[in-house]
């Protein structure tokens, strides 16, 4: 047989895409935005404000679902800077599906805070009713030191991909799963039907993130 006859073809299919950034103006919102979160942390009547999935929940709290509506100045900035790096991820990956002349803006529906103490996690999930999700550490606690824990975990959204494994399957990562520990000030967006979870954290300082759901509307 003459292999120089045969041309192969790779098709990239059913990529998984997720973005890392640093939150414009870190720095200057934090301290703002934290005394926020722990001004409406401290009013709540119940841990689980949202209502949602509390038994998913142990050890943190959970603003309502509308955190960054707040009319104060640094939560508006917030969500203008998110809005912003939501769409223009939007618009790089949908560039060769949009059409020329379209325009689009980005909406975050829902927002909310987690203040997530010792021993706290979140059990694995996704977020349906939205396009892309996202998790901002405003605080990530000693999540940084090793055995700490307090990882975000992104499960592999290719079923049955690990169902076997030899030398053949070792492109797929041999694994499943993708951590992240958290960074002061960074941000992670990713496609609303990703699996994810906050693992167990073990920290003295509080773990605080705002989460964010949002749309993409064309015009």
């Amino acid at each position: 047989m003459n292999n120089e006859s045969i041309v192969l073809e790779e098709l990239t299919v059913w990529s998984t895409p997720l973005f890392v950034t640093q939150m414009p103006d870190h720095d200057f919102l934090k301290e703002a935005l934290l005394a926020t979160v722990y001004q409406q942390k401290s009013s709540q009547l119940t841990a689980i404000e949202s209502q949602v999935a509390p038994k998913a929940k142990h050890a943190l709290h959970e603003s309502t679902l509308d955190f960054l509506e707040l009319a104060d100045a640094n939560v508006m900035e917030a969500k203008r800077a998110l809005e912003e790096l939501i769409l223009d991820i939007a618009a790089s990956v949908n560039q060769a599906f949009w059409p020329a002349d379209m325009e689009a803006d980005a909406h975050i529906i829902e927002s909310w805070y987690h203040v997530t103490q010792k021993g706290g996690y979140h059990d694995a999930h996704s977020h349906p009713n939205c396009s892309w999700c996202g998790i901002y550490y405003l605080e990530p606690g000693d999540a940084n030191i090793e055995g700490n824990g307090g990882l975000n975990r992104f499960y592999d959204p290719r079923v049955n991909a690990e169902h076997y494994a030899d030398p053949g399957t070792a492109y797929l990562g041999g694994h499943g799963v993708w951590d992240f520990t958290p960074k002061d000030g960074q941000v992670i967006i990713f496609p609303s039907y990703l699996k994810h979870s906050a693992l167990p954290y073990f920290g003295d300082t509080d773990r605080v993130v705002i989460a964010f759901n949002a749309i993409i509307e064309a015009y």
